[in-house]
């Protein structure tokens, strides 16, 4: 996602902002924290924010800002600041290692290189395996000097309960997507607010991706998604093919097109429209969303696109078959 500036304001960050600034002021800061934000809506934003706070020279005193300028914020925003330490899944793989724990444990014990407080940023912090996440807790049961840990996740019930326990957490105030698009048409004036409510809608409420989502791209994929399983429940789509395709381009996006589509069949059925039964409907969402939670495995995507749109296929036939269809 597109970096943004220190002084950009994310309305739904400010309270964690405040709660950081009056946890620092009144020296109750602890070792570390557990920032309950998905990257999507600036949570990695907020642990570079809070590490420039922490590093910055010239800091507002009165917004308790950092400058966003200095040599030291600088280096924060360009991942040059030698005393912030930041552990994400590497390259092509999906998950934190406990070697990456290790090699960092082993950093927050050497003296900071400016003789102050050294940072470390793990992002997304569900991405830890079991065995880093049981090394990152013996870190957090015998922190390093002044060291702090920020644990940026978004789903921080995947974390096991023994490292969320220790951990302060800073949540973000009030989302929703009413506030997101508020905030997305003020990034670009001018934009509809019907677009950036269809784009949420398939990214989710992760107004930071939307904001480097080609909206009106993202419009024509729903569109073609939604084109494909009316054929589909026609009997008129190459199922084999479309899957394939699906499979290997843009595979989540499509299958977020497609569990939106079901819900509103779903939602019609409910209002009396005349459609594939609801048997038909809960079955290819149950597949739907099984696809989804396959999204970042290595599994055969495909096929996994294959089992909704012949759900979809073969209701046409039952259909036909069924007395008083």
């Amino acid at each position: 996602m597109t970096a943004l500036p220190l002084d950009v304001d994310l309305p739904w960050l400010r309270p964690a902002q405040d709660s950081f600034n009056a946890a620092l002021t009144s020296g109750r800061l602890g070792h570390a924290l557990l920032l309950q934000v998905s990257p999507g809506q600036g949570g990695q934003w907020l642990a570079l924010w809070i590490a420039a706070r922490l590093f910055c020279r010239k800091v507002d005193p009165l917004r308790q800002q950092p400058c966003g300028i200095c040599l030291d914020c600088r280096r924060v925003m360009s991942g040059e600041q030698p005393d912030l330490l930041r552990v994400q899944p590497i390259e092509d793989s999906k998950e934190i290692r406990v070697d990456q724990v290790r090699e960092l444990s082993a950093e927050l014990a050497l003296t900071s290189h400016a003789g102050g407080r050294k940072v470390a940023i793990v992002s997304p912090a569900e991405r830890l395996n079991r065995n880093a996440a049981n090394a990152l807790l013996k870190t957090l049961e015998e922190p390093s000097g002044s060291a702090l840990l920020l644990l940026v996740t978004g789903e921080p019930s995947r974390l096991p309960a023994t490292v969320r326990s220790r951990c302060t957490r800073l949540r973000p105030g009030p989302t929703s997507d009413d506030r997101f698009v508020s905030w997305l048409q003020a990034q670009r004036p001018g934009s509809s607010a019907a677009d950036w409510h269809a784009a949420l809608g398939v990214l989710g409420s992760q107004p930071l991706a939307a904001l480097d989502t080609d909206i009106a791209a993202l419009g024509g994929l729903r569109r073609d998604t939604e084109r494909a399983l009316e054929d589909a429940m026609r009997g008129t789509l190459d199922v084999v093919e479309t899957a394939d395709r699906w499979g290997k381009d843009d595979y989540a996006l499509r299958v977020a097109c497609v569990e939106l589509w079901l819900i509103d069949r779903l939602r019609d059925w409910g209002h009396g429209k005349r459609g594939a039964s609801s048997k038909t409907l809960f079955e290819a969402l149950d597949h739907a969303r099984e696809a989804r939670q396959w999204a970042e495995s290595p599994v055969n995507k495909p096929l996994a696109i294959e089992r909704v749109l012949w759900r979809l296929a073969t209701a046409q036939g039952a259909a036909a078959r069924r007395p008083g269809s």
